[in-house]
């Protein structure tokens, strides 16, 4: 099952072609407290989600607060279990219709995808619809965990109507003391929300952002963390346990006019470049690029950049700029594949999130082959389902021969990782690379 793409994902979900699920079967009340215990949650009468609502045009998410129509990409960044943490949401194309209480509810597809210590960890496919009074309804996920670079276990996955009802997860106006679950098919999945301050002004990547909202989220096992929401943002910062995860960046929230800046520019051209010299070991051009792409980060440094994205530029670079002076090879090749990953998420700012996400796919390809050229089977297992996954974002920039070509190159890339032959896979990639950016230019 590793690396399912949208398609396949709907099939395992048990819903037909229209992304409708079969008859209806609410497997505990709306009331019913979802810890495993049966304790710790508020009183009914707190609750602002107990009415079912209803949806005339559930697919335009205008809540500031949540405004998934308008949201195409967003980059979070943090820590989990004191390894770096890094979640990408982007907004697919179409929708799902999901039956539930009797409606049929046109529903907006997010994708969810979460890196730890730069592996694919977890992938949910999220459907939201906005109530005609304006609140924000969660109908459901399809939920893929990966351990070693393969899904291990899909728990977590619910849909409205099948497993239990639709869940708010943003009320339209929220206030001091409101309560509401964003997720409640109770067994399965559970959080209960209860608002603790409203109008607060955060830090955003371009300044302070009024509005925001801060939530004490009760989990199924008891814990709670704190999440703040920010209007143009949705879900800002999350953090419990020691682990944080923080908005980066989001288009068109962040976006900037004008052309991409020279500096960066060459930031992304020479990361790519570096590794390429990293493999033919030519160590005196390298260290005259890392020079070059020192100063350039020096320059951009001097504007405003968004913070943790700059943070863990600067980072990498450093790791970068010591691994060419040692002239190691392998970390040399991994660290130039972060810079770009930072330097991509740089430009999400002025290029379209379609290009974005190209970019992202081609440098995927070149995981891989640093994978393969380590003898790293899982990191090639999961850089195969990365790519599989991140397909779905760019299928619809491609042309229809264009989609069937990289499809079933994916599809012998997949065959060459599942028997386990890593220069196979390596020579898959490289050409898959190169193909994705060929028909999509």
């Amino acid at each position: 099952m590793a690396g399912l793409g949208l398609a396949t994902a709907l099939a395992l979900s048990g819903c037909d072609s229209d992304g409708r699920s079969g008859a209806p079967a609410e497997k505990s009340t709306p009331t019913s407290c979802g810890t495993y215990n049966g304790e710790g949650c508020a009183p009914n009468s707190t609750r602002v989600d107990l009415a079912v609502p209803s949806f005339s045009n559930s697919a335009e998410i205008t809540n500031p607060l949540f405004p998934i129509s308008r949201l195409r990409s967003t980059v979070l960044l943090g820590h989990v279990d004191n390894k770096p943490f890094r979640t990408e949401t982007t907004l697919l194309p179409g929708t799902r219709t999901v039956e539930w209480n009797g409606q049929k509810v046109r529903t907006l597809i997010s994708q969810y995808m979460a890196y730890l210590d730069g592996r694919i960890t977890e992938v949910a496919i999220d459907m939201y619809a906005q109530a005609d009074d304006g609140s924000v309804w969660y109908l459901g996920e399809d939920v893929y965990d990966y351990e070693q670079g393969a899904v291990a276990i899909t728990e977590g996955t619910w849909q409205a109507g099948r497993d239990g009802p639709g869940a708010m997860i943003m009320p339209a106006e929220p206030k001091v003391g409101d309560v509401y679950r964003p997720e409640n098919a109770v067994g399965i999945v559970f959080e209960e929300v209860t608002v603790k301050s409203v109008d607060r002004t955060v830090q955003g990547p371009r300044g302070p952002v009024q509005g925001a909202i801060l939530t004490d989220e009760l989990h199924a096992d008891g814990t709670r963390e704190r999440k703040l929401f920010a209007p143009g943002y949705g879900e800002f910062r999350t953090g419990g346990g020691g682990d944080l995860e923080a908005l980066a960046l989001a288009v068109p929230t962040d976006a900037l006019p004008g052309p991409l800046p020279a500096e960066l520019r060459f930031l992304s051209t020479s990361s790519v470049g570096i590794l390429e010299l990293a493999r033919k070991r030519e160590w005196e051009a390298a260290a005259a690029v890392i020079k070059r792409m020192n100063s350039a980060w020096g320059k951009l440094s001097e504007r405003q950049q968004p913070p943790l994205i700059a943070e863990r530029l600067s980072e990498n670079m450093t790791a970068l700029t010591l691994a060419v002076q040692d002239r190691r090879p392998g970390r040399v090749a991994q660290k130039a594949i972060d810079v770009a990953q930072s330097v991509l998420d740089l430009e999400l700012q002025h290029r379209p999130t379609a290009e974005i996400n190209i970019e992202r796919f081609h440098l995927w390809t070149q995981q891989l082959r640093v994978d393969a050229a380590a003898d790293n089977l899982a990191g090639v297992t999961g850089a195969v389902g990365t790519l599989e996954w991140i397909r779905d974002r760019i299928a619809r920039t491609l042309t229809p021969s264009g989609r069937q070509e990289i499809g079933s190159r994916l599809r012998a890339l997949r065959v060459a990782s599942d028997q386990k032959n890593l220069t196979t896979a390596a020579d898959h990639a490289a050409r898959l690379g190169a193909r994705v950016r060929a028909l999509s230019g």
